[in-house]
């Protein structure tokens, strides 16, 4: 480093020149802040602003003896630039860096520059990502800027400022984030206008429109649910059936039975949060917690009950075993949620965007104790379908193998064999794990299958069942239950 100095033009941008040596040994450290704007930092100087490491490797490959970097920190909010047109992200702290090194455009760096933006802790539902100004992003219109200007901020570099109104946009192509508790650090492979920009996971827009999807989704689900209850209902009553058959269907009325009360407790949350009192609010929040862990408890047995019958096929008999289900597939989850309930937990939540404006309330795990919903939703879910996905390979496996014997050719048709997998596929839970996939730039389009799947979910099984059982009820061959009655002849003479 040969010189160094700072210059201050306009208010809200400050700037600093370095002189720097092709000869430099380690990387050139900046630190910058929105107030102080950018100064040189020592390498055993740990700021607690900013930060920017610019490699050696720059330097190096220029051909000049020396070279004029301009880091540059601009307030867009008081200077009126950067303004993208239906930009649905924030900046942070009004916040753009420009860095610029020399007078040619440098790009496709093997080590890449790395700007290091401080922050706190960022709100609930807010994703960062870097970005970097793209001039040709939209009509090329650039002002006084593009002819360097001296008042301009980047009048040293190729990539003109854009003032409010003009053409541009953020893009995050050749940029990294990796983001921390104290601040996200963002790696780039070229020099331009860079920042930390804070995009809410969900949009005012999107949010309402996915409350009304979800809306009509419940209210069909629960009229298929309520059709499934009755033909389970029905086929236990008409029809002289084998008792795993009926174990079979005991579960599956119970699982929809879950899922009818989950539809009708969000119904009315979505209805009445907002407008209940603080009391009705806890009460609601608390059903609706119940009903989604009965869902889960319930899906976990079904696991369970293919375990038992697809693996444990021989000699597995539990005295009143439908009961002793219910009493687990009910009763643990009032337990989990009437200790959830005495420290606290429910009431209302708001999902909000970066200006605070409230998109929607629901009466739910209150954000002070989302360690509830990551351990009793997140955790348990995640280990349920961890299971249930295991024993769904083990059943695939086993049909696979039958139906390459020849025991069950000719009975069931491949459309069968399709829907069957698919049916077990959501009965076991799949659906529900796209719920962690609802992060990061695609959560959208995510939350709206996630949405639309689950609301769903009711007539899925609807179909299902009646597929599969009700052509059985006057010929078992080719049901589930001849298949697993098929394994246990198969298994006992191999024994």
């Amino acid at each position: 480093l040969l010189q160094s100095g700072r210059h201050s033009w306009l208010a809200g941008l400050k700037t600093l020149l370095l002189n720097v040596s092709r000869a430099v040994t380690r990387d050139v450290l900046i630190t910058f802040s929105p107030t102080e704007g950018p100064s040189r930092l020592n390498t055993t100087e740990k700021g607690k602003a900013g930060k920017i490491q610019l490699p050696r490797e720059i330097f190096q490959s220029l051909s000049s003896q020396t070279v004029r970097v301009v880091v540059t920190v601009l307030n867009i909010q008081q200077l009126g630039m950067f303004k993208e047109v239906n930009q649905t992200g924030q900046v942070l702290d009004n916040t753009v860096v420009g860095i610029t090194v020399g007078e040619s455009s440098i790009s496709g760096l093997q080590e890449p520059v790395q700007l290091t933006f401080a922050h706190g802790e960022l709100p609930q539902g807010v994703t960062p990502r870097c970005v970097f100004w793209d001039a040709s992003k939209g009509a090329a219109a650039r002002g006084r800027c593009a002819a360097g200007h001296r008042r301009c901020p980047g009048a040293h570099s190729r990539s003109p400022a854009p003032l409010a109104g003009r053409a541009g946009g953020w893009r995050s192509s050749g940029c990294v984030t990796q983001p921390g508790d104290k601040g996200t650090v963002c790696s780039c492979d070229h020099l331009t206008f860079f920042t930390l920009l804070l995009n809410p996971a969900l949009e005012g827009s999107t949010a309402r429109a996915l409350m009304a999807v979800a809306t009509a989704g419940c209210g069909v689900a629960m009229a298929f649910s309520i059709f499934t209850v009755a033909f389970c209902i029905f086929i236990r009553c008409r029809f002289r059936l084998e008792e795993t058959v009926r174990t079979n269907l005991g579960l599956h009325l119970n699982l929809v039975g879950s899922l009818l009360l989950l539809n009708l407790a969000f119904l009315l949350n979505s209805g009445l949060s907002g407008r209940a009192p603080p009391s009705t609010c806890r009460v609601l929040g608390g059903l609706t917690h119940y009903c989604l862990l009965c869902c889960f408890t319930w899906t976990a047995l079904e696991g369970c009950q293919l375990y038992l019958l697809f693996v444990k096929v021989l000699g597995t008999y539990i005295h009143h075993y439908l009961p002793k289900l219910c009493l687990l597939g009910w009763g643990f989850p009032a337990l989990v949620v009437g200790v959830a309930g005495a420290v606290g937990s429910y009431g209302e939540y708001r999902i909000q965007t970066l200006e605070h404006q409230v998109i929607a309330h629901l009466c739910w795990i209150t954000s002070k104790h989302l360690l509830v919903h990551y351990i009793t939703n997140c955790g348990y879910f995640g280990l349920i379908f961890l299971f249930n996905m295991a024993v769904f390979g083990v059943v695939t496996h086993r049909s696979c193998s039958l139906q390459g014997t020849g025991a069950v050719q000719g009975h069931r048709k491949p459309w069968k064999v399709a829907l069957v997998a698919a049916g077990l596929f959501c009965l076991l839970g799949a659906t529900w794990a796209l719920a962690f996939l609802t992060y990061g730039i695609s959560s959208a389009a995510v939350l709206y299958l996630f949405t639309i799947l689950n609301s769903l979910q009711g007539i899925f099984i609807f179909i299902w069942l009646v597929v599969l059982y009700y052509p059985k009820t006057k010929e078992s061959t080719g049901s589930l239950s001849y298949i697993i009655r098929h394994d246990k002849t198969t298994t006992g003479s191999q024994d």
